[in-house]
């Protein structure tokens, strides 16, 4: 596993965006309908441009988006690293950039607030893999790791309380979509929950079902030192979880 984040983690892949020859009045009703204050312009995949709302503010409605839209961007590519295009960001003063492939395609987006959440709560892949190579050490297993989603209400906390000015706060996070995969412990018919309590509670909160994770998965079943002392502190669900003013 890598430190290095690249901008496709991160980016948006699906985008709205607009044609040429779409008119200022289509960009409005857009900008009304999704709340985004502009769109990438594109024609058969290819990015043509970038409309602002700063754009159209002296244009009429009637007005083709080819006749006021941007074209002197910056862009990224998927394979760039986050913190190569956050210094772009930076530097060039843009909140957001278009990120296209070889072919000059539109693939996605990268705004600041996606470079934001990748240094929210990150699940770093290193202190997984560490649990992986620490678990594999000590009890002489097969472990591997897997990426995938995970029903909140499987999961057997390990920690026996949070804080509630920390939870309000991964609430904030994940009504913003700020969120980042949890770590598990996958038990043949168990799954402990090993960082991401905050996070986790407020999904349920929520009502979200799920959560990204990343699941370690035990070649075979053996006792752990965190699920024993979860039982005994009487954690069997995250409603066992006591919330500290």
């Amino acid at each position: 596993m890598t430190n290095k984040l690249k901008v496709e983690d991160y980016m948006t892949h699906d985008v709205i965006t607009v044609s040429p020859e779409d008119t200022v009045a289509d960009v409005i009703d857009l900008i009304h309908k999704t709340e985004h204050d502009g769109f990438p312009i594109v024609k058969n995949g290819k990015v043509e441009g970038f409309v602002s709302s700063m754009d159209i503010l002296s244009s009429g409605q009637d007005d083709p988006v080819y006749k006021v839209m941007s074209t002197d961007l910056v862009v990224a590519h998927p394979d760039m690293y986050l913190t190569d295009a956050a210094r772009v960001m930076f530097r060039t003063g843009v909140s957001k950039l278009l990120v296209v492939n070889d072919a000059g395609c539109l693939v996605g987006i990268l705004s600041n607030e996606d470079v934001i959440r990748s240094q929210i709560e990150r699940a770093d892949p290193q202190k997984v893999w560490k649990l992986k190579k620490t678990l594999e050490v000590i009890h002489d297993i097969k472990v591997s790791v897997k990426r995938d989603k995970v029903h909140i209400d499987q999961l057997v906390p390990t920690q026996p309380k949070i804080h509630v000015d920390e939870l309000e706060g991964r609430i904030y996070e994940l009504k913003k979509g700020l969120t980042e995969p949890i770590v598990v412990i996958q038990k043949p018919h168990k799954m402990l929950l090993v960082d991401g309590h905050h996070r986790v509670i407020a999904a349920k909160k929520l009502g979200i079902d799920t959560m990204d994770a990343y699941i370690i998965v035990l070649g075979k079943s053996i006792p752990l030192g965190m699920e024993r002392t979860a039982k005994d502190a009487g954690l069997h669900s995250l409603d066992d979880v006591k919330i500290l003013d």
